[in-house]
């Protein structure tokens, strides 16, 4: 059932005890446990790891298995506490799931249960132009962001993509892209002509696009037209000392896709907030910029303005590599092209992407991502046939 993927917030941190301070008798235990060999059983959380965060709080117990009641907490997902929690198994306790209408979770595992319903997939009477058209910005020297990018806005559904390519880049583009648009473009006036057709519906600027006046110059251009747009990597550092200009002109739907290092420039300069748990973190800069937020990680979480959440249950590892982050771009931006919500479409796309690299499995590439979507959007679909019959 969805419910089950609910998670339990503000409830209590599951009698965490910092073990920091001192050499008591506790702090002694748990350091024999995880020095035994004998498996490990936690009853809700290990000792030590904090619920709400998923810290560890001084020294934590690193159990095989957890066994936790009714819903799973944060930190059963955030890292490191699902480390340490082992493999997480809810037992019924006799709590029924209709409470749940009165509590209202904000926060869930990413599951296609919350997000399956609004995904766009085509019909009878779909065409490339209702599948919308999604517009990338290219850089002139990191061309493969780039095209990582459009590549992947196609192959999840996207109608059309175009590229907009630096005059100096326009013939790597032309050459090694099929299907894709590829448009010259000479400055920032050729780029504002591009997004004044309508039909573009959707952008993305960051991959490969270089941290500067430009990169800010297209990025409010993207947003003045109002366009769905996705911002990520050189185009969230080009804002780094005037971020607020940047969320002052946020108001169409728009998702920003930052790791660690990118969303502390923007979001965290002086590093005071690194104590929070990413999840706060993550709902706190989606308030802020008025944008869905996207913090990447193999605990992935997503959040809305609204204090909707959604967090990873877990990534292949596989995916640290480079360009990975550039795929995940353009397959949020196809979605949106697409007309989905902008928070489902950063979930769904966050999910795809995980599951495209658990299809394709060891010596993943990101180029092997594009390649491995349809498998995993076979899955997904195959997965909404099986609740349809439930």
């Amino acid at each position: 059932m969805a419910e089950e993927l609910a998670l339990e917030e503000g409830v209590r941190d599951g009698g965490a005890v910092d073990f920091h301070k001192g050499e008591g008798a506790a702090r002694a235990l748990i350091e024999a446990i995880n020095a035994g060999k004998a498996p490990v059983y936690a009853v809700d959380l290990p000792s030590g790891i904090n619920g709400t965060t998923g810290a560890v709080m001084g020294i934590a117990v690193r159990a095989t298995e957890t066994v936790t009641f009714f819903r799973r907490k944060p930190a059963h997902l955030l890292l490191p506490g699902r480390i340490f929690c082992g493999e997480t198994i809810i037992a019924p306790i006799g709590i029924p799931d209709t409470v749940l209408d009165k509590v209202v979770p904000q926060a869930a595992a990413n599951h296609p249960a919350w997000w399956a319903g609004e995904f766009p997939w085509p019909g009878p009477e779909s065409h490339k132009y209702t599948r919308g058209h999604a517009l990338v910005a290219g850089g002139a020297v990191m061309t493969g962001a780039g095209r990582l990018a459009a590549r992947a806005a196609a192959r999840i559904g996207a109608g059309l993509v175009t590229v907009a390519a630096p005059d100096p880049a326009f013939s790597i583009y032309a050459a090694s892209l099929t299907g894709i648009i590829v448009q010259p473009v000479a400055g920032l006036d050729t780029f504002q002509h591009l997004l004044a057709d309508s039909r573009r519906n959707a952008a993305l600027i960051g991959p490969g696009a270089g941290v500067g006046a430009e990169t800010r110059g297209k990025t409010l251009a993207i947003l003045t037209a109002g366009k769905r747009a996705v911002l990520d990597a050189d185009a969230l550092t080009s804002f780094a000392e005037n971020a607020e200009v940047l969320f002052g002109m946020i108001r169409s739907p728009c998702v920003l896709t930052p790791h660690e290092g990118e969303f502390a420039r923007l979001f965290d300069p002086s590093g005071s907030k690194l104590a929070a748990s990413r999840l706060d973190r993550a709902r706190s800069a989606a308030k802020a910029s008025g944008a869905v937020m996207l913090l990447k990680g193999n605990d992935t979480v997503v959040a809305a303005p609204d204090g909707r959440a959604a967090i990873s249950e877990g990534a292949p590892p596989e995916l640290a590599t480079a360009g990975s982050g550039d795929v995940l771009a353009g397959m949020v931006l196809g979605l949106l092209a697409q007309g989905m919500p902008a928070f489902e479409a950063a979930a769904a796309a966050v999910w795809l992407h995980a599951e495209a690299a658990r299809q394709f499995g060891p010596g993943l590439i990101s180029e092997d991502l594009v390649e491995a979507l349809p498998a995993a959007l076979t899955a997904l679909k195959a997965g909404a046939q099986d609740r349809r019959s439930v």
